[in-house]
Formats: C-alpha cells, structure tokens, sequence
C-alpha cells in the first residue's frame, strides 16, 4: 500500500505547467488592462527591468509606470497570494476532514476575522498603529484566534483523533463570534458602509505594506502545506491503516490545520472574506489531476491564484468606472460552477 500511494503521488509536471503557463497568462493581463490600459510589452519590459543587472528602456510615461508599479501590480500580485493561500488552505481542510465540501473557513477563521476587523473599524482610531494596518492586523489575530479556539474545544471534548467533535466545535465557535460581530454593528450603524465593505471583500487599497505583512506567513503556511501531501495521501485511506503505516494521524492533523488555518488568516487579513475558493478551486483541480494531495496542494495554488486574478480583474472592469466587491463576482462565479461540479463528484477519487 506504501508503494502504491507513492506510485499515485507523484507530481503531475505537465498540468503544473500548464497552471503556471495560465497564471502568467491572467496576471499579464490583469496588468494591461484597467481603466487606464497600458501596453504589454511595456509592462513586461518594466518587471524585466527591476531584475537584478537589467536595465531595460520599458518606454512608459511616468503616468503610466506609477499606475503599474503603485496600483495595479500590488493589488495583481494580492490576488495572486489571497487567492492561492485560500484555495490551498481548502485543499488541506478538505485533506484533514476527507470531506470535499470542507472550506477555509471551516472553523471559526471567518468569523474571528469578521469580528476583529469590526470592532477595529468601530472602536479603534486611526488606521495604523506604528506603520501597521490596524484592520488587517485584527483580522488575522481574529482569524487564528477563532481557529486555535475550535481547536481547543474539539480537542477537550473528546480525546480521540476523529474529526466530529472539530466540526461540532467550528460551528458553535463560528456562530457566536458572528452573533458578537452582529452585535457590534447593530450597536454602530453609522460603520455599517464599512464593515461591509471589509467582509464583501476587497483587493482595491492594498499596498506593498499589506503584502509585505502577510509575506512570512504565506511562505510559512505554504511550506508546510506542500510538504504534507504525501501524509494527507496516507490518511486518506484512515487513521488506524495510516497508524499502521507509521503515520501519526493526530499529528499531521493538527500540522495540517494549523498551516491551512495561518494561510486563511493570512490571505482575509488583507482581502477580506473571499468565499467559494477554497471550495471550488480544488474540485476543479481533482478533475484534471486525481486525488493525490501531492498533486492537488499545488495545482490548487497556482489556479487559485489564476482564478481571483481574474475574478477581480472582472470586478473592476464589468462596471467601470465602478468596482464590484470581489467576493460577489467569486460567489456569482463560484456558486453555479459549485453546482456542477457537485454533480461529478462520485466520479472523482478525493
């Protein structure tokens, strides 16, 4: 059983590919085209010429080069890592609960957030406190609190490995952390524009501060998630056959967890609350790649970060010279292909 689960885990190199080919592709785009258009091959020779010993005449005006470099790159390059932190943390939940229908958002990291950021919003002053986004800040510690908080209930609860008492907990934390939030934002109408527009989600705004923020934890969350594929592959057979493989299932799992959990926080702290991804996303990468964890972490964070690089791409061209909260072009996009994907989903070995 050992060799066959290594047999099927190999890493898929042509759909990797082909992912890293569309993801270049859509951010090349989302570059280009905005409200102010800019040539390709000017913003191409632009990126070249911050390489190191490059020194390329890119022949944008200093107009143009500000809005690349100053806009619209930091906000691509956002939805690059929101989106593939999301759609990877979704993969390893999903991994942890051998449940395809698991998100990111399964234990409380949605809530917590939403309630950090809101009471941020509402009772702090200022937006930054020594340099640092204030918002993004409460929403990650929120996030992970939520999370460290189902955790710890699931886990006194029962002492088994299962995965039961986690949902049961995730749920009742998820839903008075919301009733918290809701209070909050009925005692302070005034902040209601606000705080929606925090949870609707938001890549517009975001700076090379944000990224710079959330960077260590992205490499962190990402690290770990990639490197436990093989052992989400060898758990997915059960706990007791994976202890009889050498595999401590309560381990990885809370390695696992706690990874997925750091690269959601990581990714709402900036975005907001993105939904559909981390569902959507590894479905779709299942049915090219299989069931292999070691294939569908990977794939499932380049097409994450190809999939809401074009859905905000979308979210602020549709309507322009408005802008649609990016998480209702995600649930707009997402819900229906959800839909359809559900209905293959006996076909598809998770």
């Amino acid at each position: 059983m050992r060799d066959l689960l290594t047999i099927r885990s190999r890493p898929a190199v042509l759909p990797l590919l082909g992912a890293g080919v569309l993801l270049v592709g859509v951010v090349v785009l989302a570059l280009t085209v905005g409200a102010a258009d800019l040539p390709a091959s000017g913003v191409l020779l632009a990126l070249l010429d911050k390489l190191p010993f490059v020194h390329l005449d890119h022949g944008l005006s200093p107009v143009q080069y500000a809005v690349l470099m100053d806009l619209r790159l930091p906000r691509v390059l956002a939805a690059v890592t929101v989106g593939g932190l999301l759609a990877m943390a979704g993969a390893g939940y999903q991994g942890v609960f051998r449940n395809p229908l698991a998100d990111p958002y399964l234990l409380g990291a949605a809530s917590g957030a939403g309630l950090g950021a809101t009471l941020v919003i509402v009772y702090a002053d200022g937006n930054s406190v020594g340099g640092i986004p204030v918002v993004p800040l409460a929403s990650f510690v929120g996030a992970m609190g939520g999370v460290l908080l189902a955790y710890g209930l699931g886990a006194s609860a029962s002492r088994s490995d299962g995965t039961a008492n986690l949902v049961l907990a995730g749920v009742a934390v998820a839903q008075f952390l919301a009733a918290a939030q809701t209070y909050v934002q009925s005692a302070n109408t005034d902040e209601l524009r606000r705080i929606y527009s925090w949870i609707f989600g938001r890549l517009s705004g975001i700076g090379w501060a944000d990224l710079r923020m959330i960077l260590p934890y992205a490499l962190v969350s990402t690290i770990v998630l990639l490197v436990h594929g093989r052992l989400l592959d060898v758990m997915s057979v059960g706990d007791e056959e994976a202890a009889g493989l050498g595999v401590r299932a309560g381990q990885v799992r809370l390695v696992v967890l706690l990874a997925a959990s750091l690269a959601t926080a990581s990714a709402v702290a900036i975005s907001g609350l993105i939904g559909f991804v981390g569902i959507v996303v590894p479905h779709i990468v299942r049915r090219f790649v299989g069931g292999s964890y070691r294939r569908v972490l990977p794939m499932s964070l380049l097409c994450g970060a190809a999939f809401l690089v074009l859905t905000d791409l979308i979210a602020r061209t549709i309507t322009a010279p408005g802008e649609l909260p990016i998480g209702v072009v995600t649930a707009f996009v997402g819900a229906p292909f959800f839909v359809f994907v559900l209905r293959g989903t006996r076909k598809v070995d998770v």
